[in-house]
């Protein structure tokens, strides 16, 4: 199959400014890791220069090898106590009124890290008790008594990626289960007042009906906010694009959503699960 070309519009140029530096800088002294560099993110200059970071936790090995992810698959790193002091640090340094905290899959560990992203929360709560804290997390095996952990936590929003349409999971994400996927964020609302939120890839062969059915889903158990964005080949060993979608194509696709009563959307070229993850929030 022959390699699609990326379109202009998903080109992102180099930004290097003081501000970019200093988040650079301070991940360094902090010894911490981002999945915008993990995963290769294109918004990641951007979110530097806005002196933003999406934190990766738990070290930068996944238990998975989901083949959309640039993220490395093997053995993990053993976990970090004093990780969780760090990011409250490095947030506090950076004067972040919104924090991101998502991690590598952990299926080594007894709750997924369940209780290292509560401890997460518990630290920069308080050294910087103002700053909302949005968590992405695995699926924990669907654990529901690790999905209690990080309730208790009490993070501002509880975000699980959908990914992709069913009929492609075995494909893209062969040690993941749509409807168990579905049921963890249906279980966080049914407990929990947090808001919900997902994200979802286009391009590795879905239909709009298949995403019209995920629409439904979603409805049905209320997830609160939206995101969809183009999914972009890392490297020639993962997943092709099969297409790569226009902007009015993620116009008509939000006219849709919201007509079916999804609320909170953001669907772009370049969206991704934390992306402007504030300007999401303040808009719910």
């Amino acid at each position: 199959m022959e390699k699609l070309r990326l379109p202009e519009y998903l080109k992102r140029g180099i930004i290097d400014t003081e501000k970019t530096k200093l988040v650079r800088h301070t991940l360094k002294d902090y010894c911490l890791n981002t999945v915008c560099e993990a995963a290769r993110c294109p918004n990641k200059n951007e979110c530097y220069s806005k002196n933003t970071a999406t934190f990766l936790i738990m070290g930068n090995i996944c238990t998975r090898n989901c083949r959309f992810c640039n993220v490395s698959a093997g053995k993990p790193e053993i976990l970090s106590p004093k990780e969780p002091q760090k990011i409250a640090d490095a947030i506090l340094k950076l004067g972040l009124k919104y924090a991101v905290i998502t991690s590598v899959t952990r299926d080594d560990l007894p709750d997924g890290g369940a209780s290292h992203f509560a401890n997460v929360i518990y630290e920069i709560r308080k050294l910087t008790p103002n700053v909302r804290v949005e968590v992405l997390t695995p699926d924990f095996k669907g654990n529901k008594d690790a999905v209690d952990i990080v309730i208790k936590a009490k993070p501002d929003v509880f975000n699980h990626n959908i990914e992709t349409v069913p009929s492609l999971y075995k494909k893209a994400r062969p040690q993941a289960n749509y409807n168990q996927s579905l049921d963890f964020l249906d279980y966080i609302k049914k407990h929990s007042n947090i808001l919900t939120k997902t994200g979802i890839m286009l391009g590795l062969g879905e239909t709009k009906d298949e995403l019209i059915k995920v629409f439904e889903d979603l409805v049905k158990i209320k997830c609160d906010i939206v995101t969809i964005g183009q999914y972009i080949q890392p490297s020639k060993s993962h997943l092709p694009v099969i297409k790569y979608y226009e902007p009015s194509e993620y116009d008509e696709l939000t006219a849709i959503a919201k007509s079916m009563g999804i609320k909170h959307t953001f669907f772009s070229p370049l969206a991704r699960s934390s992306y402007k993850a504030v300007e999401v929030f303040e808009k719910k």
